[in-house]
């Protein structure tokens, strides 16, 4: 069983939570527009590191023709994936060494991936399972904009604990996390120097401001839970990171004081007491054609 990811990186429900606001479907249209895939016909679609299954799930909404699959070397990602996302093929796989025949998939698609996996490898692999001219999607985090208010402000006691973390935290280093970041530019370039060609590029633009009047209330909330979430997940890794530094005092210590500020910070929101706090992603969508050599 494989939870290097899940357990000392991100866990399931920042991944999953966050992801869910980035690909709601008050986004879809700039995604699909990007996309550039035919709504109309029974596609075979690829996702490439699903994590826990937030992408796989939009992808089932927004074109209810195609067959879904998507795979993810985490077990603890694909086990929450099948038990949260229904109608969609969740499997452990590696981006490297797919599970699949040549010649298999119409789309393949991932997010947030290629910065973790070696050039030829991510795209050699994809333009083996596709079918000739199938359209390869690169999804790529890229900088946004996060204000964040001034209840959710570190105290001196996290402010300590935070500070005790980045002295002894080795995880980027020993999981080889984003190893292979590409620019704007080198995203596209790699994508045509791997095999495909017919590159185009594009970025979508997701606000996420919990106090702006056009977002329905639940989503605000959902948006201020997830951040909690996220913030959770992140102090639980660290007891699985260096569970010799940190007791078991501290995490719960950490979690409390966690809680209580987004406590804090749903309490405003519900009094109408405006913020302004925001978190707008920026991804960056790279398509290309695979072009099977002769």
């Amino acid at each position: 069983m494989n939870v290097i990811w899940s357990n000392y990186i991100q866990g399931a429900n920042t991944l999953y939570y966050s992801r869910r606001l980035r690909f709601d479907d008050m986004f879809a249209k700039q995604y699909q527009t990007l996309f550039d895939l035919d709504m109309d016909q029974p596609l075979k679609i690829l996702e490439i590191g699903c994590g826990p299954g937030a992408l796989a799930g939009a992808l089932h909404r927004w074109y209810p023709n195609a067959e879904i699959t998507a795979v993810d070397r985490d077990s603890a990602f694909i086990r929450f994936a099948t038990e949260h996302e229904k109608g969609i093929t969740f499997m452990e796989g590696d981006a490297t060494t797919l599970p699949f025949a040549d010649n298999t998939f119409d789309v393949t698609i991932s997010n947030t991936v290629s910065e973790h996996i070696e050039p030829s490898a991510f795209y050699g692999e994809q333009r083996r399972v596709l079918k000739p001219d199938g359209i390869c999607l690169v999804l790529s985090s890229r900088k946004g904009i996060q204000v964040t208010p001034s209840c959710l402000a570190p105290t001196a006691y996290e402010q300590q604990f935070w500070e005790k973390v980045s002295r002894y935290d080795d995880t980027l280093e020993k999981y080889a996390v984003c190893k292979y970041p590409m620019t704007e530019a080198g995203l596209p370039a790699a994508m045509e120097q791997y095999g495909f060609i017919d590159i185009q590029t594009g970025f979508v633009t997701v606000d996420l401001t919990p106090d702006n009047p056009k977002v329905p209330p639940a989503m605000a909330h959902d948006m201020i839970n997830a951040e909690r979430l996220g913030a959770l997940d992140s102090i639980a890794s660290v007891f699985c990171q260096m569970p010799e530094r940190f007791t078991a005092q501290d995490i719960e210590e950490m979690k409390r004081l966690t809680n209580e500020k987004y406590d804090t910070r749903i309490a405003l929101y519900e009094r109408g007491e405006k913020q302004w706090d925001t978190n707008v992603g920026v991804t960056m969508v790279v398509r290309g054609r695979s072009k099977k050599a002769e």
